[in-house]
């Protein structure tokens, strides 16, 4: 870290007169940000339903073939609400949502939230018993499937526990017009909405902060997803915290999102920023790099969502003639380095970063408010960052028992209070929910929330994120659970035992998957059969893309796999004993890597 970094009260003050023009927008942010009762009735529902009043006939949703003023917009919500509580949908009802970045996939959402429903948002990227047990973990008594994603859902359909839940499909075209028609054996949501009632059901004003209105998968230590609640009330904290304060968009600013709406950054942070000032958001499919600034120049889009990844296959593009004086403003999103935070701003242009930190699960969130470099920024919740014991993976306690606070620029555990007005929601399963809470951290009977993160104080309230801890790594974007993947080899012939980790990539973000195996006694690893292994049981971005072999795997007393000096070793070569593997981009399997390979990838002779 840079001296540069740490933000002093001078330099804070100093930077505080060009933010006074949205000193307005920022005091209701922290309004709603920090609202305490949760039996007050603000929700998803009533963002919607307020900008439809206050902006009725600017644009709410666009993509390349359909645009939706807000009028239009929540009329349509309304008719899926109506058509949803006709189909016996009510309040508190868990509803499997999985379909791919559309306008049908934010109305669905938007009705649910308007009768007190809870769309549980499946990532539509799971496949075979990862899916079958994201459905089955939250039991819904609704499905709703996109016809795209209907083969998927047909290999694990006889797996629900639940097989007579209600089935709703909605057709795959850009027409609101039609319907389509739906497969035997499915509803069609679309045509029974289309004759419902316009206007906003009743159940929208008994929608309360306290209630859940989605469910967000986040992978765990326990191997398999977890469904973590997002409350209406985080919600409107997040409407608050980067609608208000953060981003301050208005009614002619477009948002670009193409990170996909199973993630809170879609449907909690950009949705809610755009809903706080009238702003339109302009949907993509999936991100395209090629396509990022044709489609900006379509929709004179002035924002955009981002995670780091994603700026970093931006800068690797070649100069765009379309990026040249450009739209964009502001980006709102996490996980942009230090290190690619200047060079983007400069190329591209962009005046305003509100780079973010948040958990679907947590209680906390920082906010990037005040537009300075390299922080995730500021919070007005409790917390602390705690200096911690990597070795043996806890915080380091004192004579008395309690936690030691990091001192300024120190890396340490980022911890949360928990309180009524910072209230943990956690999962769906109570025993999860538990196991993340720390308690008599400063005081008997305090409780606060553990992150699992590393991140240093750098001044005026201000941090910056250092580093994940934990059987979780982050790669393209999304979190990867080691015990996942290591059941998913341990399965695959031969491997008698697997332990994964994440290694870093030069020129990449985050840390990709690296697995040391133990072979059973006389074979031999088949780099092609293990990639089609993997293809088929995991999401490419969990696929591990180096292997090493070992005679022995190491573990702890409490038979915990050692992955420190794996980490540390990485795969270096000069480090590593035995045979080491790489799968290069493109290629259909693993092959050996030595000093050339090594040195090719060094030098970013390949885009991982």
């Amino acid at each position: 870290m840079s001296q540069a970094d740490l933000i002093s009260p001078f330099r804070f003050l100093a930077h505080l007169p060009q933010h006074l023009p949205r000193v307005p927008r920022m005091l209701r942010g922290l309004y709603y940000a920090g609202i305490r009762n949760r039996e007050k009735n603000l929700s998803l529902a009533w963002a919607l339903q307020r900008a439809a009043e206050r902006h009725p006939e600017r644009p709410a949703l666009m993509d390349e073939n359909r645009q939706l003023s807000y009028r239009a917009f929540n009329a349509w919500a309304n008719r899926l609400a109506w058509a949803f509580k006709a189909e016996g949908v009510s309040h508190g009802d868990v509803v499997a949502v999985m379909l791919e970045n559309r306008l049908e996939l934010l109305a669905i959402l938007a009705a649910l939230s308007k009768i007190g429903a809870v769309g549980a948002l499946i990532n539509t990227t799971q496949r075979g018993k990862v899916l079958a047990h994201s459905f089955n973990l939250v039991n819904p008594g609704f499905l709703v499937i996109g016809d795209e994603l209907l083969g998927a859902f047909d290999e694990i359909a006889d797996q629900l526990h639940d097989l007579q839940a209600c089935r709703y499909w909605i057709a795959d075209q850009d027409c609101l017009g039609d319907p389509g028609q739906a497969p035997q054996g499915w509803s069609n949501l679309m045509q029974l909405a289309a004759g419902q009632a316009q206007d906003n059901p009743p159940d929208s004003q008994q929608v309360r902060m306290k209630d859940a209105c989605f469910l967000i998968y986040t992978s765990g230590t326990t191997g398999l997803p977890k469904a973590s609640i997002m409350s209406h009330g985080k919600w409107i904290k997040a409407y608050g915290g980067f609608g208000h304060s953060g981003l301050t968009l208005g009614e002619h600013d477009v948002l670009y999102l193409t990170l996909p709406c199973y993630h809170n950054n879609a449907v909690t942070v950009c949705w809610s920023a755009a809903l706080a000032g009238g702003a339109a958001i302009a949907l993509r499919r999936r991100f395209s790099a090629s396509a990022f600034w044709s489609d900006v120049a379509r929709y004179n889009a002035t924002c955009f969502g981002y995670i780091g990844e994603l700026c970093r296959y931006l800068l690797n593009q070649p100069v765009h003639p379309a990026e040249q004086g450009n739209s964009l403003r502001c980006m709102i999103g996490n996980g942009l380095r230090p290190s690619i935070w200047a060079e983007f701003k400069q190329r591209f242009g962009v005046e305003q970063i509100t780079e973010f930190y948040a958990s679907s699960e947590g209680n906390i969130g920082f906010t990037n408010v005040f537009n300075f470099d390299n922080t995730v920024g500021y919070t007005p919740a409790t917390y602390a960052i705690v200096r911690y014991d990597l070795e043996n993976d806890r915080p380091i306690r004192g004579k008395k028992g309690f936690v030691q606070k990091a001192d300024k620029g120190e890396a340490g555990l980022l911890i949360s209070e928990i309180s009524a007005k910072w209230p943990f929601d956690g999962y769906t399963d109570p025993a999860k929910s538990e196991s993340v809470i720390l308690r008599d951290v400063f005081k008997k009977g305090d409780a606060w929330f553990n992150t699992g993160d590393l991140m240093r104080d750098i001044g005026c309230k201000h941090a910056q994120f250092v580093d994940r801890l934990g059987d979780t790594f982050r790669w393209k974007g999304e979190n990867v659970s080691t015990t996942e993947v290591e059941n998913v080899l341990g399965a695959f012939p031969s491997v008698e035992d697997a332990v994964v980790y994440g290694v870093e990539i030069p020129g990449t973000n985050g840390r990709c998957g690296m697995a040391a195996l133990r072979l059973a006694s006389g074979c031999e690893l088949d780099g092609t059969a293990l990639a089609a292994h993997l293809d088929a049981e995991l999401p490419a971005y969990a696929a591990p893309l180096f292997v090493r072999l070992l005679g022995e795997v190491e573990t702890t007393g409490t038979f915990k796999y050692k992955k420190t000096d794996l980490k540390q070793a990485g795969y270096d070569p000069s480090q590593v004993e035995g045979p080491l593997y790489v799968r290069l981009p493109g290629s259909n399997g693993f092959q050996r890597l030595d000093e050339d390979v090594h040195r090719a990838i060094e030098l970013l002779a390949y885009r991982f």
